[in-house]
């Protein structure tokens, strides 16, 4: 009996440059890497059936629901991001009743033959998991939650006031998604099938897919503990949430010293440097870095490291100590942009009637300034880019030079003999693919331009460079678990190419860095599936569908809010208490104005205020090889390869739209859980830990959405001290003498 379909039979650990690996094996029934040895089972079933009515209806549902809430949650000041591990504990139970519920009944297609067909082949089993979770993912790069290419259309809409059509807005949506796709999959043979190249990050996707699946004869199962959870985390997110929302973000500092503008800089979680701040909200926990009960410690104390030493120590240097380009002029956190007096930058007054700058008005408003943190962010990335190309040479060249090599002249592993049981992928699938979606971005291109700008020629240069950058880049990520992205070099060259068009500039990063970031994604994905032995034709539909409709649900829902919701994105226009404050997307669009409209020459140039800031380039390669000259001075010290420069540096990348609250409360959780926990309950950790994590994710996004559905919509909301915000409306005020902002004390 068969299944419906056509195929036929974290903690993660990073290896340690002081160990260099021997890239040969003479074990042909192992795998060459150590991690994987211990990890993935070298056994498969290739008679389990995969492609199944639960699969799909699970995967659907799944991508569905996902992309969905994923998207709802975007707009939010305090977002919500529902990651692949929730989809894997909340499908398992589910999937393990239909296989109990449905009928086993057996039927036969016409034209099919004798091959019969059932509802229900069997138990639920590992593969069909696999592909339900990789479905519910597919489209969203890394975990990112929704395309990236819609932050294009928020901003046209809601901050530009502009009109895009909404089949503009999906198509820009599914080609950025699906381009990388196709050169992904002609690199396959370098990248997935050789054990050399072994992706540490799918291994916690391994780790978990056989902990659920093992089997369990305790009282308290995963399943039950994963319900009662996920009711606790429902219940208690009606408080943070609606009825004392000041839970969110306790900033006790401001309650002390309500009339101090420095002591709430100093206090604010939301804006400022979030001294004592903390909250007893999930979302706020988790809503950038992603859930820190996933996070392995040590990653949890670079991050650390890497955040206390900027926002504690280079900030306050930079603002109190030497007022560096006239700090106490602007709010210490923001990432508006600002006059040289302190107002808030009217940018529609600069844009003229073809969305391009408008010289004359930009020269007559004059520069624009940055607060201190935001200009300290763009020099910190313009740091970690740099120092991750030469922290990977120096620390990983070796080893990377060696697997590649290995992989291309080493014998199979046997995850990859095992793996020729399944029909491979025809190379015309991705040939297609790429040639289909790379004529559709170009008619967009052409045919549209009017409405995103870019000419022709961007686009070819957009893809040339992520294809160029997909190889060297999938490789670090496959052997060192580092990925160096691409968004800023994207914006910086076409700021420098081809200035004064916002919508040009974002849609050439998005083209340029999306794709390869889509393509590192898939191939990840595929070398999961290459780990738990799951057809290769499955993965590449699962994936490609997938994508498809993520991307138009997303586009759906950006769409619905942004015409239904008054105000969406103007913090300064909506109620005080208002969560539709899209902090991502203000980045977003901050960023399309200082690289895409003004242009890095008027910024970081000759005729800016913040030219300074491309020293950062330089420190940020010089950095790693002062630690590798040390570390090769002084060997018997272990500690020195642990300074892991882009990590400390890039520490604060999702710094703005993220916080000081939520680093500091994810740092908490993320070291009660995983160092105190884990060492001293490891038991426990090692079997609820990630349920745990799933369920409060999913608590938080179902009471969130009831909440928008049944009150939210209403416009019904409760007015007392305790849902008036953080109480820190003093933090945003500047400090610098003679600069008048309203609600501000005047110095």
């Amino acid at each position: 009996m068969g299944s419906i379909g056509i195929e036929t039979p974290q903690t993660t650990k990073i290896h340690d440059p002081r160990k260099p690996e021997d890239p040969t094996s003479d074990d042909d029934e192992v795998s060459p890497i150590e991690e994987v040895r211990l990890t993935v089972l070298n056994t498969d079933d290739p008679t389990l059936p995969v492609w199944t009515f639960r699969m799909w209806f699970l995967g659907l549902l799944s991508c569905g629901l996902l992309s969905f809430l994923n998207q709802f949650f975007a707009y939010r000041t305090e977002p919500i991001i529902i990651t692949q591990i929730t989809v894997q504990v909340a499908t398992l139970p589910i999937g393990r009743f239909m296989a109990t519920v449905l009928p086993t009944t057996t039927f036969r297609f016409p034209g099919l033959g004798d091959r019969e067909f059932s509802l229900n082949p069997g138990p639920f089993n590992m593969k069909e998991h696999v592909l339900i979770s990789i479905f519910a993912n597919a489209g969203s790069a890394f975990g990112s939650g929704s395309a990236y290419a819609v932050s294009i259309v928020n901003i046209i809409k809601a901050f530009y006031g502009r009109s895009i059509s909404f089949v503009a807005g999906w198509l820009l949506i599914i080609t950025t998604q699906v381009l990388g796709y196709g050169w992904a999959g002609l690199l396959r043979k370098y990248l997935v099938e050789p054990a050399h190249m072994w992706w540490p990050s799918t291994l916690v996707q391994v780790s978990l897919f056989r902990a659920l699946h093992e089997r369990e004869e305790r009282r308290l199962s995963r399943a039950k503990f994963f319900v009662i959870a996920l009711i606790c985390s429902f219940t208690w997110y009606i408080v943070p949430g609606y009825l004392f929302s000041t839970l969110t973000n306790i900033s006790w500092v401001c309650w002390v010293f309500s009339k101090s503008v420095t002591a709430q800089q100093l206090g604010s979680g939301m804006r400022g440097l979030g001294v004592g701040a903390l909250t007893l909200d999930w979302a706020a926990v988790a809503s950038f870095l992603f859930s820190p009960l996933i996070c392995p410690f040590f990653a949890i104390m670079n991050v650390f490291v890497g955040f206390a030493l900027i926002i504690y120590v280079a900030m306050p240097i930079a603002y109190w100590g030497f007022n560096l380009y006239s700090a106490n002029k602007f709010p210490i956190f923001s990432s508006h942009l600002f006059t040289s007096q302190g107002q808030v930058y009217d940018i529609s007054q600069i844009v003229n009637n073809k969305f391009e700058l408008d010289i004359p008005a930009y020269e007559q408003q004059g520069r624009i300034h940055l607060s201190m943190f935001f200009a300290l962010t763009y020099g910190f990335g313009f740091a970690t880019i740099a120092s991750t190309l030469t922290h990977v040479g120096l620390f990983y060249g070796r080893e990377i030079y060696n697997r590649y090599k290995a992989s291309s002249v080493g014998k199979e592993d046997i995850h990859t003999r095992l793996m020729k049981t399944y029909s491979d992928i025809p190379s015309w699938w991705f040939n297609v693919l790429l040639v289909a979606t790379f004529v559709i971005s170009l008619v967009l291109c052409i045919f549209l331009k009017d409405q995103i700008q870019m000419p022709w020629w961007a686009l070819i240069f957009a893809c040339i460079l992520a294809f160029v950058f997909t190889l060297p880049i999938s490789i670090i990520t496959a052997t060192t678990n580092q990925t160096p992205g691409l968004n800023i070099i994207t914006e910086y060259l076409m700021g420098l190419i081809y200035p004064g068009r916002p919508i040009a500039n974002v849609c050439f990063k998005t083209y340029g860095y999306m794709s390869m970031a889509q393509a590192v994604s898939f191939l990840s994905d595929f070398k999961l599936g290459h780990y738990m032995k799951i057809p290769p034709r499955s993965m590449f539909l699962v994936q490609f569908i997938g994508t498809i409709l993520a991307g138009t649900i997303n586009i759906a829902v950006a769409w619905w809010l942004l015409t239904s919701i008054n105000n969406i994105c103007q913090d300064q226009l909506l109620p005080p208490d208002s969560p539709w404050t899209c902090p991502g997307d203000r980045v977003f669009f901050d960023a399309s104005v200082i690289w895409g409209l003004v242009g890095p020459k008027r910024i970081f140039g000759s005729s800016g205020n913040y030219q300074a800031m491309n020293w950062f380039f330089l420190g940020g390669a010089v950095g790693p090889v002062i630690v590798w000259l040390l570390h090769r001075a002084f060997p018997a010290q272990s500690w020195i390869p642990l300074i892991n420069l882009p990590v400390l540096l890039g520490a604060t990348g999702n710094m703005p739209p993220a916080t000081p609250l939520n680093y500091n409360s994810w740092v908490i959780v993320g070291t009660i859980f995983n160092f105190f926990i884990f060492r001293y309950r490891k038991k426990w950790w090692q079997r609820y830990n990630y349920v745990l994590s799933a369920a409060l994710d999913a608590g938080v996004a179902f009471m969130g959405v009831l909440l928008y559905f049944t009150l939210g919509m209403e416009n019904r909301t409760l007015d007392w001290w305790g849902t008036a915000g953080e109480h820190c409306d003093l933090a945003t005020c500047p400090t610098a003498k003679g600069i008048v902002v309203d609600s501000c004390p005047i110095n």
